[in-house]
């Protein structure tokens, strides 16, 4: 068991709260980085798409899990960075001009969006990003000469310093850098005012609001924060795809992205890397037991939604807060053994006394 002795007010304010955090997260990212020496192309691949939807749960996360809104129609914004970064690359841009461009739009997508959709929470707000999706993926189909509508757009690959990448090992690693450099930003975000404040709106906007913080502002911010990180991921996206469609972009794609961040926990940065490769282990995993299964119930259509909807539904039954929080009660386990007990994580109500009435 691990006691951490504070000498410093600052202390809490630390990334790594101690000399194991660092050591196994350095770890991790030396893993992370020696991957490609292991693993083949293929399982190159699937770890490449793994970190593009973790980052794309990243930005949806600063949205719903730390604000507290919920969206469905965050492909929208996975849409718009696709499609920009496409198109930019197409006139002979780099992917220096293109990525932040791509963040860019997607972000002012998220401002128009955020502007009236900060009056509303709940279902509401649920209905009016979706109807924002809906609108962006029609659009993608009608704009031949920018998107190349239904018949799609074929995506160039990246170029950086006038090198194109071509390689999968390297576009993961390219993913990976950005991927850890987004995770640092998100992370010192939480830890400033703003994240704090961020918090406050999520778990109760009428204190929040009796200590100064201004709700509209802060949905504001965390939308266009959301859809920027998001917009980036659509970006690698592309690269990834190859060849973009507007039907990529639909609204099943937008639930996965929100049930990858429930299944992982919501508000946790870990949950969302947790979801991720949940998501990505489960999806590799049918795709592998369908050729190995006979074809009559290999082949029939609709076991990948019978599949996640049997897990959402096991997790919100016996972990509401996600697989993350699982693991820190095993971790937990291990440390207090043999004094644990039950009792020591029992689940409490999530709502203050002073929303009762609400």
């Amino acid at each position: 068991m691990r006691i951490l002795f504070k000498t410093n007010y600052k202390q809490d304010l630390n990334l790594a709260k101690h000399r194991g955090h660092r050591f196994w997260y350095g770890l991790l990212i030396l893993v992370l980085f020696a991957a490609p020496l292991i693993l083949d192309g293929y399982y190159i691949g699937e770890a490449t798409r793994v970190l593009i939807f973790a980052m794309a749960g990243l930005g949806l996360m600063v949205l719903t899990g730390f604000t507290g809104q919920v969206s469905l129609g965050h492909a929208a914004f996975l849409a718009i960075g696709a499609y920009t970064n496409a198109w930019f690359l197409a006139q002979g841009f780099s992917s220096f001009v293109a990525l932040p461009m791509a963040a860019l739009l997607s972000m002012t997508g998220g401002l128009l969006v955020a502007i009236p959709a900060a009056r509303m929470s709940g279902i509401y707000l649920a209905i009016a990003t979706l109807v924002f999706a809906i609108i962006v993926e029609d659009f993608a189909g009608h704009l031949n000469s920018i998107t190349g509508g239904n018949r799609g757009m074929m995506v160039d690959v990246p170029i950086l310093f006038g090198y194109q990448i071509w390689q999968s090992w390297e576009l993961y690693l390219f993913v990976l850098i950005i991927l850890v450099a987004t995770t640092l930003i998100v992370l010192n975000i939480l830890r400033s005012p703003l994240g704090r404040a961020m918090i406050a709106v999520r778990d109760s906007e009428i204190s929040s609001q009796a200590l100064g913080v201004n709700p509209m502002k802060i949905k504001v911010f965390a939308f266009t924060v959301s859809a920027a990180i998001t917009g980036l991921a659509g970006a690698f996206l592309s690269h990834y795809m190859l060849f973009l469609t507007p039907q990529i972009f639909g609204i099943l794609l937008s639930i996965q992205l929100l049930l990858m961040i429930v299944l992982g926990g919501l508000g946790t940065v870990h949950g969302v890397f947790f979801g991720a490769v949940l998501i990505g282990v489960l999806e590799t995993g049918i795709s592998i037991a369908k050729d190995i299964l006979p074809s009559s119930i290999g082949g029939l259509p609709g076991i990948e939604p019978l599949v996640f909807g049997v897990i959402l539904v096991s997790v919100i039954a016996f972990e509401p807060t996600g697989i993350y929080s699982r693991w820190v009660k095993i971790r937990s386990y291990m440390e207090f053994f043999p004094i644990y007990r039950r009792k020591s994580f029992k689940r409490q109500r999530a709502y203050l006394k002073t929303e009762r009435l609400r």
